[in-house]
């Protein structure tokens, strides 16, 4: 690696979802790992979430991105003092055993309307989730792995009959990707502190025996109505930009036809690649502004509350009722 792909390499393994980590919580890190080596990557985690209050605004723990950065940590700084990290279970991908209720089920066609109104369903329970699981991985070019992050499942139902007609998934946005960042035009602050109100669209299925014209863009629309206040209640962050990413050769042809805008292309290289040298499809970045004055509140870095001495002031201190 070269020494200044090398340096910005260190400098990201030191830092935690965009901010600067003291020496006095590393040297914590370090002593947590090295005094239980018995941990799982899990446990250490979450062990080290509780400790150093590393937690979204809702109050739940950063887990997953703090063992996303532990591997990378010890994968980059080359410290030897570092035990190896004990896996537990494979990340990324998953099979499922083939479930008949997500099997293909005869065509549902006819027009938008037959089906209106249509229900966005966030799913809760476990039956629904290992069924949209199910469907994702068996009917999306893709598949489904495990979502990074902040995520919320829908599914989405037709009035008359009430059959699954599509799957959405929103997941917690990419950390930088130039054209999106470059189009917003926030600084790196703004991007650390405001980040959490872009949410991804990181899946979004038809299911392949739904013939209905201009379903998948008023699915679209729906989704960005109910998504903010969903996405409040779960994570204490309402979001005010969507963004996707279309691999080639799809056009993101309902996208469009539901007014995101398309921004750029990424650079191949994946939303979690941080070495610089992964090798992936390049892929359109579309986006979908949810308030009207979104750059503002993006691009705009809230002072810290103050704390104010009333008594050096010369006023009286106020008991809270």
């Amino acid at each position: 690696m070269q020494p200044g792909r090398e340096r910005r390499a260190v400098e990201e393994a030191l830092s935690f979802c965009g901010r600067v980590i003291a020496a006095s919580e590393l040297q914590l890190v370090r002593q947590i790992i090295e005094d239980f080596p018995s941990l799982s990557q899990a446990e250490l985690a979450h062990t080290i979430c509780e400790l150093l209050d590393w937690r979204r605004p809702n109050g739940k723990l950063k887990s997953m991105e703090c063992l996303d950065w532990l591997q990378k940590w010890q994968q980059r700084t080359r410290l030897p003092a570092l035990p190896e990290l004990r896996v537990t279970k494979p990340r990324g991908a998953h099979r499922f055993q083939a479930d008949p209720q997500a099997d293909p089920q005869p065509p549902l066609r006819g027009r938008l309307a037959d089906y209106q109104p249509l229900q966005v369903q966030l799913i809760e329970g476990l039956a629904d989730r290992r069924l949209f699981q199910q469907y994702v991985q068996r009917y999306h070019p893709l598949g489904y792995r495990v979502p990074y992050g902040a995520q919320l499942r829908y599914f989405v139902r037709g009035h008359h009959p009430p059959d699954i007609l599509a799957c959405l998934l929103f997941t917690s946005a990419a950390w930088k990707m130039a054209p999106r960042d470059a189009w917003i035009g926030w600084s790196d602050p703004a991007r650390r502190a405001n980040l959490p109100l872009l949410v991804n669209n990181g899946r979004f299925l038809i299911l392949p025996w739904v013939e209905v014209p201009h379903l998948a863009s008023h699915i679209l629309a729906l989704a960005a109505r109910q998504l903010p206040t969903d996405w409040l209640a779960a994570y204490g962050a309402r979001p005010i930009l969507l963004e996707t990413l279309v691999d080639r050769p799809y056009s993101g042809t309902c996208y469009r036809a539901a007014n995101w805008i398309l921004v750029g292309q990424t650079q191949g290289r994946g939303r979690m690649d941080r070495t610089h040298q992964a090798q992936g499809s390049h892929k359109d970045i579309l986006v979908y502004p949810l308030d009207a004055r979104w750059r503002q509140r993006l691009c705009e870095i809230a002072p810290p509350p103050q704390s104010l001495d009333l008594r050096e002031q010369g006023r009286p201190s106020v008991s809270p009722q």
